[in-house]
């Protein structure tokens, strides 16, 4: 097994909340910098920064997973990784025509830039990215599976936009195996409440949406190979 320093959740300037900073290779420069393994940029319910931050990853000897951040129709967030950009492009489709048709006002939420491989601006997205989907908590481990993917909910200790805010609890009968904290000082308090964690996977992201944000190298993800198909197929084994 390769023991890899991860940070599987950061967002590039396609998310309205992300920084103008955040483009796909001053993200890869900045993970190199710091001396991690793999990442995964996650913008919020839409993966198409993807192709420029794979490519921007691999100039700097990084590994990158293609990844989003998806907003449920019940407003949880959940992170959707793939183990391959044409599964996770073909991911996006899907989503796209399930997010709130709502137009976006950079004046309040902020720009949502693409970037092309040549990291300059690419275009705008016109459509409000953090808006809810129609897609349910419920069936959604089943539905990124289906795309080759793997899930886990973002953020469960946070108060807001996480599984167990927005819908009190973690079911007993939960198919994912892996779920993320912010903060790995909550997880004994979050484990005695919700006893499914103890068979999951438990991962400390960033949820970066500045440069200086993004973590350091402190925790590690084993895996068989380093590839992105080899961090999917590690988050889908329970430890």
């Amino acid at each position: 097994m390769i023991s890899l320093y991860y940070d599987l959740h950061m967002h590039s300037c396609l998310s309205p909340c992300g920084s103008e900073d955040m483009t796909p290779y001053n993200i890869a420069g900045m993970a190199a910098l710091k001396g991690l393994d793999v990442i995964a940029v996650t913008d919020h319910n839409t993966c198409r920064n993807c192709p420029a931050v794979l490519a921007a990853a691999e100039e700097y000897g990084v590994l990158a997973v293609p990844g989003m951040e998806l907003t449920t129709s019940e407003e949880v967030h959940a992170v959707c990784l793939f183990a391959a950009l044409e599964q996770a492009l073909s991911f996006d489709s899907y989503v796209y025509e399930r997010i709130l048709n709502i137009k976006n006002r950079e004046d309040i939420f902020g720009r949502q830039e693409m970037y092309g491989l040549d990291d300059k601006p690419a275009g705008i997205e016109e459509k409000l990215l953090i808006s809810a989907t129609s897609i349910s908590f419920e069936g959604l481990w089943e539905l990124v599976r289906s795309y080759g993917g793997v899930m886990f909910p973002a953020h469960i200790d946070k108060n807001a936009n996480s599984l167990i805010a927005n819908l009190g609890f973690i079911a007993d009968d939960s198919l994912f195996t892996a779920a993320e904290l912010h903060d790995i000082k909550k997880l004994h308090g979050i484990r005695e409440k919700n006893p499914y964690l103890d068979s999951c996977r438990i991962l400390v992201n960033s949820d970066a949406h500045y440069l200086e944000d993004i973590r350091e190298p402190e925790f590690t993800i084993p895996v068989r190979e380093r590839t992105a198909a080899g961090v999917v197929e590690a988050l889908l084994t329970r430890p």
